[in-house]
Parts: C-alpha cells; structure tokens; sequence
C-alpha cells in the first residue's frame, strides 16, 4: 500500500519535526536524531512534577500530541510499533525533571517497561526523584499474567496532568494514578489489520469477520467473529467490558484506532451508549482518534468508575486539540420541526392494482442498488444505488398511509416523501417531477400527459437536456414512447442510457464535475435506472 512518506527511515524523524512545527511554538524537540526523538514542553520551567510517556510510533495523536499544559511534560518517540531506546528516554526525563521529581507513565510492553524502567534507575543514580507506573488495561486476555496497556493510558495522563499542573507532589500523583490504573478497562475491536509502513499488509481478518480484542501494534485479538453491523459489534465489545465492571457510575473513552471514519464513530458512539452497560455509563470521552494503530478500520472502548476528584481531573481545562474533553451523556433532544414543514398527509385509500405496481417499482431499485452505485463510482461518488434503493425502501415503508386510489393526490404525496427520504439532487428533482405531475392530473391530463409535463418542470428547474448524460436521456424518449406502448417505451428508454456511455461530457449532474476520460465508455447511473424500470415493468 502505498502512504504518505518520505522513506521508512525517516518516517518518524519528518513526522516529529511536522508536529513540533505546526505547535505554534509551544513545543520544542531535543537534539540527537535520528536515535533521540523527544517532544517537550516549551513553556517548561521545572517547578512542578514532569510527567513523561512514550512508546513506539504509529499511535499518534499519542504520545506527542497530548504534550501540554494539563497533560504530558515529555513525550519519547520510537520507531514504529517499536520502543525507544534507554538514552532516548533518559533524555526526556533529564531535560523536564527539576526538584518536584517525574513520573514515567508506561503501557505495559515488554521493550517499554525495561527501558523506561531503566532510564528510570540511571536518572535516580543523577540525584533525581522518578516514579514510574505501568498501564494494563486490556481485558482482551484474561489469562495473560501481563495485560497490555492500551487507550485507557490516556485517563491517566489526563487526572496525573491535572494534578501536576494543580502543584500536587510525586507521591500523591503516583497514588492516585495507581487507582485509575487498577480500575480502568478497555477492550478493541477491528474489521482490519493495520499497514505496518515498508512492510507488507497482514491479511488474517477474512471479509465478513471482526478481530475482537486485539492489541494496538496489530497484535492477533482473542477471537474472530461474524461482523454484521455496528450494533453488534459494539454489543460485542461491551459484553467483555461488563463482565470488569462495578454497578457504579463510568465514564467511556471512545478511541477511534486509525481507518474509521468520522461517521462510523459517531454510529458507534450512538450504539455504546444505548448499548447493555448504558446504565453504568454517564460520561464520553471522544469518539475521536486518540491512541491509534496507524490505520486499523477498528475502535476501542475504555471504561472507568470516575470519582468525584477524578472527573474534576478529567473536565480541567487543556489547549491540546488531541484530547476532545469529557462531556456527559444526554438523552437525544428532539425538537419539533418548525411551522411549516411539518407534512400535510392526504388521507389514505387502497387500490391493491397500484399498490402491487408502486411496490415493483421499488422493488427493481432495491434489486438494483448495488450495480447502479458501481455505475456511479465511475462518474460521480458511487451512491446512486442507495440513494434510489433508500428512497424505495422508505416509499414501501409508507405505503399504507398513501392515497393509492387518487392518482392525482399519489403523485404528489410521493413527491413529498422524496422531499423528506431522498437526499442529493435526485431527491430534488424527483419531487419536483411528481409534484407537477400531480398538479398536471389535477388540471385533467392524461397520467402520460401528467408525467411529461412533471419531467418538463424538473428540467426547467435542474437545467437537464437531452444529450446532458442524466436520467433525461432515458426520461425523456420513455416517456413519448409511452403514448404507444410500454414495449416501446422499454425499448426507448435503453437506447436512450446505452447511448449516455457514448457522451464524454456531461452538461449536468454530478458528472459534469468528471473528467471525459473517466466518463467514456460508462452508462450514466440515474438513466439505468430509468432503462431498468421500464425493462422490468413491461416484463
């Protein structure tokens, strides 16, 4: 796979100095690449307790993005995935640690604890006062005799970052960490594996599965499930954390590992807290980025009973943009749409012919989904297909309440459930077409005549041609075929979409926006449709 580097060599090297430079001058970096790779804090003067972490790259925004006022003092880089070296890390704590002493937060990796544990024992032979804490917060396995530190590091940089900004002393900090230690949990789930930079992409978690548990340098998780949707895979990961957690009140911390999207997160956030453990649950951290696995599709959630003093800790403010802050978990508000929009329902009436007839028509949209978005990918932003089978998935789902045996009042209660259901410029244009075709039908015209007087205001408005590239292409001829048959109409409106891959220019619709050499050769999405409907009706 190819990413965003220079080489694997000076991968972390690049990516140190672009953090340090984009820090508004608040962060400096020690001398001594490429074996030395320490962040520290600008403002820095030594009065109060330095707090120091670090680990192997690939984790970012941690370590370095959480140095600041309020968290980190230090943070030491290592390669990727891989622990920095004794000196490196003896150089953090020597350049941050004054009479107040330094606390060395780890997460419990072999290569972590014995070289921080070691600078550790050379600072303390220089005179200074190191305390040093191990992080080990995954109950992924259970029976392992040393549990990996994960996300939940983060609770404890935040409450040892407050209190050292507060002037508490080493030991009191060193105390009260070792209660956010003992009582944090946390558990990760991926639909992936991460891509290791200059090294092969691992391909252990098959198509269809989820890797529950796994650690965050792409360690094998402790078992593989069937994945179906978010609901379940968050209902996965909260079962784990259940079975560690007390009756009290939690606040979560929801760690985006890398690949997932903003919007996947926000689904999963939606999903934690509505999920088995709700009720134990009052407070979010996230859902953002926070300790990441390079670009692992997956998330972890990290629970901890908060105390009083410890969400104190937790809500002190801190300028680092890393850390999204501690928020409390409310009930979704919902407001009442505004005078107005509000829709007018016409009243309901059955006609089974029509019924049966709407019913198909979704149906061919459904079937179609997954062939029209590969259409679109070529030409526009690949949802056509879900855009359509959205929309007919909705209009069945209401099909009891719509007028089916008043022809005039069904085009224009369809036009209003578009408006609402149909997102993108299709959802526009269709409501635009069957409302005017219900104000046609109203006016006496034919349901031809109707629907070509709903297609001539669509154009009027969207600015669609024939010859354009867009659903008028296969539109249009269908519906003067119409007059005569629905064979006919078939048949016009297929020549009409197959002749949309010979135009290499689109006047309109997202396609307008491609390139020629990307349009050649490929069908427009919304006339396929169009060509499908009529094909499988008249079938």
């Amino acid at each position: 796979m190819t990413q965003f580097m220079n080489s694997k060599e000076d991968l972390v090297t690049d990516a140190v100095d672009g953090i340090v430079a984009a820090s508004g001058g608040k962060l400096a970096r020690l001398d001594g690449y490429p074996h030395i790779r320490v962040v520290v804090r600008n403002d820095w003067d030594k009065s109060k307790v330095a707090l120091v972490s670090g680990g192997g790259s690939g984790h970012e925004p941690a370590h370095a993005g959480f140095v600041g006022e309020g968290m980190l003092t230090a943070a030491v880089c290592g390669d990727v995935f891989a622990s920095p070296s004794v000196d490196a890390v003896l150089a953090g704590i020597l350049a941050v640690t004054g009479p107040a002493g330094c606390l060395l937060i780890v997460k419990n990796y072999t290569g972590d604890r014995l070289n921080f544990g070691l600078a550790a024992e050379r600072a303390k032979a220089f005179g200074l006062d190191v305390s040093m804490v191990v992080v080990d917060d995954d109950v992924a396995l259970p029976d392992l005799p040393q549990a990996r530190g994960v996300a939940g590091t983060l609770f404890v940089h935040k409450i040892a970052g407050a209190l050292a900004e507060r002037g508490v002393k080493l030991d009191e900090i060193t105390r009260r960490v070792e209660t956010v230690i003992a009582g944090t949990k946390t558990i990760g789930m991926s639909l992936d594996t991460c891509t290791v930079p200059g090294s092969p992409k691992e391909t252990r978690i098959p198509k269809g599965m989820a890797e529950l548990g796994l650690g965050i340098h792409g360690e094998a998780g402790v078992e593989q499930i069937e994945y179906s949707d978010a609901r379940q895979a968050m209902d996965a990961v909260v079962a784990k954390l259940d079975k560690h957690m007390g009756d009290g009140q939690h606040v979560a911390l929801l760690n985006n590992l890398g690949g997932a999207s903003v919007l996947e997160m926000a689904v999963l956030a939606n999903e934690m807290v509505s999920s088995s453990i709700a009720a134990k649950l009052k407070w979010i951290v996230g859902p953002a980025a926070m300790v990441t696995s390079l670009d692992m599709r997956g998330f972890s959630v990290s629970v901890y009973p908060a105390g009083a003093e410890d969400l104190d800790a937790l809500s002190q403010p801190t300028p680092l943009s890393a850390w999204p802050g501690v928020f409390e978990i409310t009930p979704v508000k919902i407001l009442n749409l505004p005078d107005g929009l509000a829709p007018i329902k016409p009243l309901p009436s059955e006609h089974k012919e029509t019924r049966a007839f709407l019913t198909k028509c979704c149906e061919i949209l459904i079937e179609s989904e997954s062939d029209l978005n590969a259409l679109d990918a070529k030409s526009g932003d690949g949802d056509t297909g879900s855009t359509l089978a959205g929309a007919a998935r909705a209009l069945i789902a209401t099909m009891d309440t719509l007028p089916l045996a008043d022809h005039t009042q069904l085009y224009r209660a369809i036009g209003q459930e578009l408006s609402q259901t149909m997102g993108g410029s299709s959802g526009v244009l269709l409501a635009i077409f069957f409302a005017a075709a219900g104000d046609a039908a109203s006016s006496g015209l034919s349901m031809t005549g109707s629907l070509k007087a709903g297609l001539a205001r669509m154009q009027d408005i969207g600015g669609a041609k024939l010859g354009d590239r867009t659903m008028v292409d296969a539109l249009y001829p269908a519906l003067d075929a119409l007059e005569d048959s629905l064979h006919l109409a078939a048949k016009a409106a297929r020549a009409g979409a197959d002749h949309t891959a010979t135009l290499t220019k689109a006047n309109a619709g997202r396609a307008s926006y491609i390139n020629a050499q990307q349009l050649e050769g490929h069908t427009d999405p919304g006339a396929e449709a169009v060509a499908r409907l009529f094909e499988h009706l008249q079938g």
